[in-house]
């Protein structure tokens, strides 16, 4: 990297006390990017790779997510997840490269303002806090349902895995694990990490444990519904159903992967800013394909694809397809598959606060939000004030939300979906930008800053229009907003939740323009001149 491209963060901003507010070459009220007061030299490689896999938390999102997926593409689900690898790969690369010329905690949002202006720049911003939220409620949720379900277990009494269905328990336990999480989001990194070490190894373990069970079950005659695997499951050129079918699997699929930017997240605490995070992007998203792989083909070959029983589309259990088949794969350990689960949604609630309260901290500290979100604790340097208020809404969002409707954790997940695709589709065109006279200056430039940010992000951003315009129908989710007396007419919930935030998003954008217009004039955080040919 030239002197002219290195990052304002790169130099003596390093050296800098972790408490100073604004050390470094760069102050915000010249437009430039600056250091935010966070603990600095705290996350290593092994240490972000264990808190992205963690925010993903595979054994949550595969009992969450798994049940859509075979509903839309039956079978072809490893399929699907490769498909949706595929545009997550690239859209990393994209992701490594704004990371070197520009660590900074924003990152969707800091990156599409320097490359496209404060107006995208925001609105990314507010698709990384608006999917974070919808995720943190849906955490809090799955923990509320394993608890009881490992409480059950080890007690013997099945009636108490029941209890998570009154709507009143459920929210009041849901509140509790937020609230810890909280706690434990407060503290420093290092806290964080020394937690997350334990929590990621177990569940990791017991999802290879699980999967190696129901694949001995299967070929010993044990399976619900066995089947041996076929190359069809992995060929796209199967699905049936046409595009909407396989739109809806990798709106699924975006959501299973999704979590691995929190890496990046942590850029300003990383010991390496410029090559830590992206190492340990590419590391969390190739090791998150290789586990789900394992945890479907397993699935399939135990359960298959029917809808009476344990079958995968089955309505009654394809949101939570771990509390159905715990028992009757794992017998006596069943209670170590509730234990990772709950695990992996409690250990996951936590890691996932870091992006918003992160994400909060830059659009405060460059004014693109009130400044209150920029406040950081003396104590341990980690965003106080933010990490409080993603807490607050997530909780809140999860209790309107469960009141409303009882399938409100699928509703949830296709929006985020719909959510995922435009925020990191935003972010990987504006590595495509950001980088536009570095395309021809060598042939892996050309591969990491042109053609794999422009085709991840296009698929992306194609996804999340086709999702948005499906997700009009009435019986796009639970329940339709609108409709009748008859059930007649109306909108998607899913629709009304994913593209009624982000029309939210711009009125609140526009509210802080009037308020605080500094940000979008340029002043405190303005688009960067990119790196030209010359000066390499």
């Amino acid at each position: 990297m030239s002197e002219s491209t290195k990052s304002p963060l790169s130099t003596a901003a390093h050296a800098a006390a972790p408490g100073d507010a604004v050390p470094g070459t760069a102050d915000p009220v010249t437009g430039g990017i600056s250091r935010k007061g966070l603990s600095v030299g705290t996350v290593g490689v092994l240490g972000a790779l264990v808190m992205g896999i963690s925010c993903i938390a595979p054994a949550y999102t595969y009992t969450a997510g798994i049940g859509g997926a075979v509903g839309a593409v039956g079978f072809q689900v490893p399929a699907i997840l490769l498909l949706g690898f595929i545009p997550m790969l690239l859209v990393a690369f994209g992701y490594r490269e704004l990371n070197k010329a520009m660590p900074d905690s924003g990152t969707s949002f800091t990156w599409a303002t320097r490359a496209f202006g404060p107006y995208v720049g925001w609105m990314a911003g507010w698709g990384l806090i608006v999917a974070t939220i919808l995720v943190l409620s849906n955490l809090a949720g799955i923990a509320v349902d394993f608890l009881f379900l490992l409480i059950s277990q080890i007690s013997g009494n099945e009636a108490i895995a029941e209890i998570t269905r009154n709507p009143f328990v459920n929210v009041a336990v849901c509140l509790i694990f937020v609230a810890l999480a909280t706690w434990v989001s407060y503290r420093d990194v290092s806290t964080s990490q020394k937690l997350q070490y334990g929590l990621v190894a177990f569940q990791i373990a017991i999802l290879v444990l699980f999967a190696v069970m129901a694949i001995v079950e299967t070929v010993q005659g044990g399976a619900f519904e066995a089947h041996m695997p076929e190359f069809a499951w992995f060929n796209p050129f199967e699905i049936k159903g046409g595009l909407s079918m396989i739109v809806m699997g990798l709106s699924a699929s975006v959501f299973m992967f999704w979590g691995w930017d929190v890496t990046l997240t942590m850029n300003e605490e990383a010991k390496d800013p410029e090559r830590t995070p992206g190492r340990a992007a590419m590391l969390t998203v190739i090791s998150i394909i290789a586990i789900y792989l394992l945890l479907t083909v397993s699935s399939l070959m135990y359960s298959g694809i029917g809808d009476k029983g344990l079958g995968l589309t089955n309505e009654e259990i394809g949101g939570n397809v771990f509390f159905a088949l715990s028992g009757p794969v794992m017998g006596g350990l069943a209670f170590l598959l509730s234990l990772a689960v709950l695990t992996s949604s409690a250990s996951s609630l936590q890691s996932t606060f870091i992006s918003p309260a992160r994400t909060l901290l830059a659009m405060g500290h460059y004014g693109a939000v009130p400044k209150r979100f920029a406040g950081v604790s003396p104590r341990f340097f980690t965003p106080g004030f933010a990490t409080i208020a993603s807490a607050v809404v997530a909780g809140g969002f999860y209790a309107v939300m469960r009141f409303l409707s009882e399938d409100a954790l699928w509703d949830t997940i296709l929006a985020l979906g719909m959510m995922i695709c435009f925020y990191y589709g935003i972010t990987a065109l504006s590595c495509v930008w950001y980088f536009r006279h570095q395309w021809f200056d060598s042939g892996k430039d050309f591969f990491f800053k042109f053609a794999s940010p422009l085709v991840g992000g296009i698929i992306l951003l194609v996804l999340f229009v086709i999702t948005a315009i499906d997700s009009l129908a009435p019986d796009y989710g639970s329940i339709a907003i609108g409709a009748d007396e008859n059930g007649e007419g109306g909108i998607g919930i899913v629709f009304f939740i994913g593209v009624g935030l982000l029309v939210f998003g711009g009125v609140l954008m526009l509210v802080q323009r009037f308020v605080s217009p500094d940000f979008f004039r340029g002043k405190t955080l303005s688009m960067d001149a990119p790196p030209s040919l010359r000066q390499h």
